[in-house]
């Protein structure tokens, strides 16, 4: 029997966070020859400063795309920064929001990370504060402390493990056999998903994505009738009533190789939209829709979009990499950034447990 839900208090307005993002800055609309020049110079400086641009998958296509001409990397964040330590690079540049800079710097200390704008942040950071999590964590020293990766440093330094959305269910299965208790922080919706899964006892903070929320589950089944032939593809950061309308539940990663492995020509696709290019890379020919949010109580008509990941462009990366100043480089406290590695590498050491049960292999050691 699954364990009663029991949640904690969300000490940040959710309105007001999405308030602050439907009010972030886009980037000025540039020609074609304005993207042509500035994709060059941005070329020219990422060699002459010996950086890699790493790119969320969430970013514009124009970002991505440039990360794979010029030798670096498109993925989740946690990969992100895992490419940037293999990398020869003193310089990680990346296109992305706050946390995944902090990332890249955590598991990087070594290495500058410079970011087109400190400025594009992420709601579930935003909704997971760490003082009132730290208390809240002080509150309930019997549980295990598990947090999303999508949370700050500081947040991360306070928890036992950080999980991505593609080993999560793992780690709490694991946990769950241990007879431990989980405290969960902060996507609401991904926890009880993994609870629902696992079975786990799991006491959840009340964060949420903005740009997942706003996916609904009547006109999803409206679309669906409208396209019978369609495989839909949810990430967990969904609402539940959303997820249970999938067929595919899983990571940006995952949700990428569904698309590639299932004999659908058609997927509907509730995560956001910036994944569409490196779908449309991995599946050639295959056709992608959007996921609604245009249903009952959404409160846009179908954006898809994070307003923060809009904020990285290719002026602004490039002036980061042609001033690197402090308004471009990310900054980790030595002893915060020292305690947050620990959470992140107990997950990478399971990820790699999991690998060699699997094949019995040996790999790369994580990052120590």
């Amino acid at each position: 029997m699954i364990p009663e839900k029991a949640t904690a208090p969300t000490p940040i307005d959710l309105d007001e966070i999405r308030r602050q993002a439907w009010n972030a800055p886009c980037p000025a609309p540039l020609d074609a020859a304005q993207r042509q020049a500035l994709r060059e110079r941005i070329k020219r400086l990422l060699e002459a400063r010996n950086a890699v641009l790493v790119a969320h998958y969430y970013v514009d296509e124009e970002l991505q795309s440039l990360a794979d001409e010029t030798g670096g990397c498109v993925s989740d964040s946690l990969e992100m920064a895992r490419f940037g330590h293999a990398h020869p690079a003193e310089t990680i540049v990346v296109a992305g929001v706050r946390f995944m800079g902090e990332t890249a710097k955590i598991l990087n200390p070594e290495k500058r990370v410079l970011m087109p704008t400190l400025e594009a942040e992420c709601s579930l950071d935003l909704s997971c504060p760490a003082d009132a999590f730290s208390a809240f964590c002080d509150q309930h020293p019997d549980r295990t402390v598990v947090v999303y990766a999508n949370t700050s440093a500081a947040v991360k330094a306070r928890a036992d493990w950080t999980v991505t959305s593609s080993i999560a269910v793992k780690v709490a299965e694991h946990l769950h056999r241990q007879g431990k208790k989980i405290l969960w922080a902060p996507d609401r919706y991904l926890g009880a998903y993994v609870q629902e899964v696992t079975g786990a006892d799991m006491l959840m903070w009340q964060g949420s994505c903005i740009v997942h929320d706003e996916f609904r589950a009547d006109a999803l089944k409206q679309l669906k009738a409208e396209h019978p032939e369609a495989a839909v593809l949810v990430h967990p950061e969904s609402p539940p009533d959303v997820i249970a309308l999938a067929d595919v539940v899983g990571s940006t990663t995952q949700i990428i190789q569904a698309a590639q492995t299932l004999p659908n020509d058609t997927f509907i696709v509730a995560t956001d939209r910036g994944i569409f290019y490196k779908m449309k890379a991995a599946a050639p020919g295959k056709t992608f829709i959007e996921a609604p949010t245009g249903g009952l109580a959404a409160s846009c008509g179908s954006c898809a979009h994070c307003p923060w990941m809009n904020m990285n462009g290719l002026a602004n990366l490039a002036a980061a990499l042609e001033h690197d100043g402090p308004e471009h480089e990310i900054h980790v406290d030595p002893t915060i950034g020292r305690e947050a590695r620990k959470s992140i590498k107990r997950m990478l050491d399971f990820a790699e447990s999991l690998r060699l049960q699997a094949t019995g292999e040996a790999n790369v050691a994580s990052p120590a």
